[in-house]
């Protein structure tokens, strides 16, 4: 009898174990949570962001088209210059020795010149009696012509040493402001090849410009006169404002990435900002105001296997015979918001078999119908345009709604159809 009671009492604390383990475990599992937010209103902008370097508006580099040593310079950095004024002055014995030089060069041409017409006139006065022969009087002749010439290339040498030895005082080209100061007094500047750079004169610095670089997936978007608002490091918590002016269509590629150089006109009437800051900008392509928006990661969230959700497709509007399937008027963009796929060109794919049209979005809002065990119900949308961290709703979503933005649980992205090799080229997501 003992052995069965010993075998009773084994069973009874086997079977009390299995539930005790099983009742821990459960007791560790942590419930299910999911992180909402609401649907809200708000106004949303979609801006393009690009860098770019400040500059002014128009500077003028000021030259020297002569050699020579600098012998005086009446500006410096920030001097304010009056068009005609003096700047800089280079030694000018050399060039006034040559103006002497040509001078006298002149005179002597001007005395051959006088003795030609001398024996012109002689000879000419001979040959009426036949007194010489015609060949002669024909070189009296020449001869003057050849003095006149000479007299004339005399007079063009002594103007070109003029020139040269006005050359060597600078004046200022135009108003502004010297932003640079390339020499010093007593070094020499050499004219050989192309002039050498003396200073650099800034126009008006209360008018400036931004050359910022916008990429080719972005230049779509950008046109003349869009408001652009920008940031320097120098005054980090200031936003100055400007407008788009140009957008140039000479193309530059850096590490195969294809620009486009946009030029922002500044308003900088306090003189705060100064050339060569960098300008970190943002040009506002769309504005919507009061509009529906929920958080990005909205979109992004997937809910875990365990809860079991069935997406339906929205029934698409009827199509004409031979075109193509297309989604909704939303044009959403923003980095890292679960948008769809894109083809090579950047506009979205559409008609691909198995997916929600183009505008339209599949997110997840929280049924709280049972309090007990509150589940995520999805929900087509139709978005338009995004900020980066919201985006806007178009319809599908009313004001107040919760929508769910992500949970406790670990998730396995799914697959998408169409997804390229992580170690490939081949689609983006934005």
């Amino acid at each position: 009898m003992k052995w069965v009671i010993w075998i009773v009492v084994l069973v009874c604390l086997g079977v009390l174990g299995f539930f005790g383990w099983n009742y821990f475990q459960k007791s560790r599992e942590k419930a299910l949570e999911y992180r909402t937010a609401q649907v809200t209103r708000g106004d949303i902008t979609q801006a393009v962001t690009a860098s770019g370097q400040l500059n002014p508006m128009l500077s003028v580099q000021v030259g020297s088209q002569i050699s020579g040593m600098i012998e005086r310079l009446y500006v410096d950095f920030n001097s304010t210059v009056t068009q005609g004024q003096v700047i800089a002055q280079l030694e000018p014995s050399t060039y006034r020795a040559a103006v002497q030089q040509a001078q006298a060069d002149l005179a002597n041409a001007k005395a051959a010149q006088e003795l030609a017409q001398l024996n012109a006139k002689r000879a000419t006065e001979l040959r009426k009696t036949d007194l010489i022969a015609v060949a002669d009087n024909d070189k009296a002749v020449a001869d003057l012509h050849q003095a006149d010439a000479q007299v004339m290339l005399r007079e063009a040498a002594l103007e070109k040493a003029k020139v040269d030895l006005g050359r060597c005082t600078i004046y200022a080209p135009t108003n502004g402001m010297v932003i640079s100061r390339n020499v010093d007094v007593g070094q020499t500047v050499a004219a050989s090849l192309s002039a050498p750079t003396l200073f650099v004169i800034a126009n008006d610095l209360s008018k400036m410009q931004i050359d910022a670089l916008v990429s080719e997936a972005d230049i779509g978007g950008v046109e003349v006169d869009q408001p652009v608002t920008f940031t320097v490091d120098a005054y980090p918590t200031r936003n100055f404002s400007g407008k788009v002016w140009q957008i140039r269509n000479a193309p530059s590629t850096n590490q195969n990435v294809v620009s486009y150089d946009t030029v922002i006109t500044v308003d900088n009437a306090d003189l705060k900002l100064k050339p060569g800051m960098t300008a970190n900008a943002s040009i506002i392509v769309a504005e919507h105001e009061d509009v529906l928006k929920i958080p990005n990661a909205a979109l992004r969230f997937k809910p875990p296997e365990t809860a079991k959700t069935t997406v339906t497709p929205p029934a698409a509007a009827p199509q004409e015979p031979g075109q193509p399937r297309r989604g909704g008027s939303g044009n959403w963009s923003g980095s890292g918001s679960g948008g769809g796929p894109r083809s090579g060109n950047g506009s979205p794919r559409s008609g691909r078999s198995g997916r929600p049209p183009s505008g339209t979005r599949t997110i997840y809002v929280l049924d709280t119908s049972s309090p007990d065990k509150p589940e995520p119900k999805p929900r087509q949308i139709k978005i338009g345009i995004s900020d980066g961290v919201s985006t806007d709703v178009t319809d599908g979503l009313k004001e107040g709604e919760v929508v769910i933005i992500g949970s406790n649980a670990p998730q396995t992205p799914a697959a998408t159809p169409g997804t390229a090799n992580p170690f490939g080229g081949g689609m983006r997501r934005f």
